[in-house]
């Protein structure tokens, strides 16, 4: 998920040793499957969550997927403060909303399809249950941005893209703008 922001400050200089993914655009054929549940909690995994923050943070986004580095491996990530606060890093392994509650429409994007936004009805408030890097299942709750960012990332991982959640019509513009965008070489 893209940040509304305008800042360009990234985090503290221990990104600096991770490995910063390309960022998959919109129409890879990955983005719109569904992924593989994360059966494997290593060392491995928690090098790849730290790399999907790295990654998140030098495209100066909220929220990162695995399908958007180009894996279909049920994992994402959220930090809805940029990197401002260590303490607000979420790994989500297997995530999956169980509970939901009221609604709001509010301007979303998405580093898979930069330069790109709409109104989005999510809900006002989630609670998720999902496990950490190492395993462990653990239960939140979010809401406004949090929640948002939540529902998006989640929605990566099964394969939809907030365009789904626009107007037919909006969606076919995009589209159509962005075809235009890889003719020209420019996407």
């Amino acid at each position: 998920m893209a940040d509304n922001s305008t800042t360009s400050e990234t985090p503290s200089a221990t990104q600096a040793a991770r490995k910063i993914y390309k960022i998959v655009k919109y129409p890879d054929p990955i983005l719109e499957k569904p992924t593989a549940p994360v059966t494997k909690f290593d060392a491995e995994l928690e090098q790849l969550a730290e790399d999907m923050f790295a990654s998140m943070y030098a495209a100066q986004g909220v929220g990162l997927a695995a399908p958007q580095i180009g894996l279909s491996v049920r994992i994402a990530v959220v930090d809805v403060t940029a990197g401002k606060n260590p303490e607000a890093k979420i790994v989500l392994a297997n995530p999956e909303i169980i509970h939901a509650e009221g609604e709001k429409r509010e301007e979303e994007g998405c580093l898979s399809v930069p330069g790109f936004r709409g109104y989005v009805m999510r809900p006002h408030f989630v609670t998720l249950r999902a496990q950490n890097a190492k395993g462990e299942t653990f239960e939140m709750r979010g809401e406004d941005l949090l929640a948002r960012a939540f529902c998006h990332e989640i929605d990566h991982l099964h394969g939809i893209l907030f365009l789904q959640h626009l107007s037919m019509l909006r969606r076919d513009l995009i589209k159509r703008k962005i075809k235009k965008l890889i003719k020209k070489g420019e996407w």
